[in-house]
């Protein structure tokens, strides 16, 4: 099972075979941090959305609403689908979703098991800085054993208004996706320290999923461990030629999976390298595009 700590998985329900899933548009709120809260755009209430989990083979008709003030679509990132069901208006056949209507995005799944994303394509700079992506997982069956824990993790920074100089203070804020001046950086929309750990046991195989759809990138680094680059964008890297590092590089449009043995105990960062991306709002006592890596 794959886990997205602080997201929900997104159900679906199975009709005549086909896999039907929902998703709204809409404006959100998010706590990034102990009382502070951004005024986000998002995905059934949350920014990141909720993970949708499939398999190669499936049908799936998901139902895109737009509870947005202006139109939007949906793109299903890293997935070879019929050019209407793209998402991308103006540039394929796929259609605008007004304010107030709905699409069915219905296609099979055709790629192979790995880590894909899905995120607006209109109006990227102020629709996608606002926080509207997710994480889809293409599931593999058949590696019971193998991997003891899976985890989906999702970048995001955004431009916080109205803040002080250094630190943060709580409440309500609106973001300016225009702005690229970030100040806040998060993993599944929370800041460290109010990211949830990534808990392990000793001698356990742990698959991390790194994923990245808005401006930035990001050298995420692992301490205490090596870790092996097992798929990029989704697609399986043979094992002979696996990279053995611990420091990745996840750009925009990245979506890298990493694999390492826990034999470690302790409790270990996982983070973004840039000094900057290490911080609330230039705060001295550290803090936003962290987690770790916490063995049971």
């Amino acid at each position: 099972m794959v886990i997205s700590p602080d997201l929900p998985s997104i159900p679906f329900i199975m009709k005549n075979g086909v896999k039907y899933f929902e998703l709204i548009a809409q404006p959100v709120q998010r706590e990034i941090l102990p009382g502070l809260y951004i005024n986000a755009w998002g995905y059934n209430g949350s920014t990141p959305g909720p993970t949708i989990h499939v398999h190669t083979g499936d049908y799936v008709n998901i139902r895109v609403y737009n509870r947005l003030p202006e139109s939007t679509s949906v793109h299903w990132h890293g997935l070879d689908v019929p050019n209407v069901m793209d998402g991308a208006p103006g540039m394929t056949s796929s259609p605008e979703i007004g304010p107030g209507n709905y699409f069915d995005y219905q296609f099979q799944v055709t790629n192979p098991p790995g880590t894909h994303m899905y995120h607006a394509h209109m109006d990227a700079m102020r629709q996608e800085m606002m926080g509207l992506q997710g994480g889809l997982i293409i599931l593999e069956p058949n590696e019971l054993g193998r991997i003891h824990r899976d985890y989906f993790l999702m970048f995001q920074e955004f431009h916080v208004d109205k803040q002080p100089m250094r630190g943060y203070t709580p409440g309500v804020y609106d973001l300016d996706p225009h702005n690229m001046d970030y100040n806040f950086f998060t993993i599944n929309g929370r800041c460290f320290p109010n990211t949830k750990p990534l808990e392990v046991c000793t001698g356990e195989n742990v698959r991390i999923r790194l994923s990245n759809a808005m401006e930035t990138a990001h050298p995420i680094h692992l301490h205490g461990h090596q870790f092996y680059v097992t798929a990029s964008d989704g697609n399986t890297i043979s094992p002979g030629q696996r990279l053995l590092k611990n420091n990745i590089l996840v750009a925009s449009g990245d979506t890298w999976d990493i694999e390492f043995l826990a034999n470690n105990p302790g409790q270990w960062p996982l983070h973004c390298h840039i000094p900057h991306h290490m911080t609330n709002n230039m705060s001295k006592s550290g803090g936003g595009m962290m987690t770790t890596v916490l063995y049971r």
